[in-house]
C-alpha cells in the first residue's frame, strides 16, 4: 500500500507561480515513478509531468518550460513547481505513484489562475 497527501494548492493571477507537493508513505521502495496529473471541470483527466526512480523525468508539451517535477531529499515528497501559470491550467491536481502493476491516487488539490 502507498499513501500520497497533495498540498499547495490555490488562487493565483496568471502569470504567477505556485509549488504543489505530494508526501508519500507506505511502501515507498516498490514504487517505479510518480506523477501529476489534472483533471479541469467536464474534462478528463490528463497527465502533466512524471519522475521516475531513477530521476528521469518527462512533460506534458502544454507545460513544459512552465513546470518542473522534483523529489525532496528524502525522495517521499515530490514536487511540482509551477510558473507562467495560465487560466487554462486550473485544474484539480493529482499525484500518482505507479507500483506495477497498481497505481495508487491522492485526493487531490484545487489550482485556480485568475486571468
Amino acid at each position: 500500500q502507498v499513501q500520497l497527501v497533495e498540498s499547495g494548492g490555490g488562487l493565483v493571477q496568471a502569470g504567477g507561480s505556485l509549488r504543489l507537493s505530494c508526501a508519500v508513505s507506505g511502501r515507498t521502495f516498490s514504487i517505479n515513478a510518480i506523477g501529476w496529473f489534472r483533471q479541469a471541470p467536464g474534462k478528463q483527466r490528463e497527465f502533466v509531468a512524471t519522475i521516475s526512480s531513477s530521476g528521469g523525468t518527462n512533460y506534458a508539451d502544454s507545460v513544459r518550460g512552465r513546470f518542473t517535477i522534483s523529489r525532496g531529499n528524502t525522495k517521499n515528497t515530490v514536487y511540482l513547481q509551477m510558473g507562467s501559470l495560465k487560466p487554462e491550467d486550473t485544474a484539480v491536481y493529482y499525484c500518482r505513484a505507479d507500483v506495477a502493476p497498481l497505481a495508487y491516487w491522492g485526493q487531490g488539490t484545487q489550482v485556480t489562475v485568475s486571468s
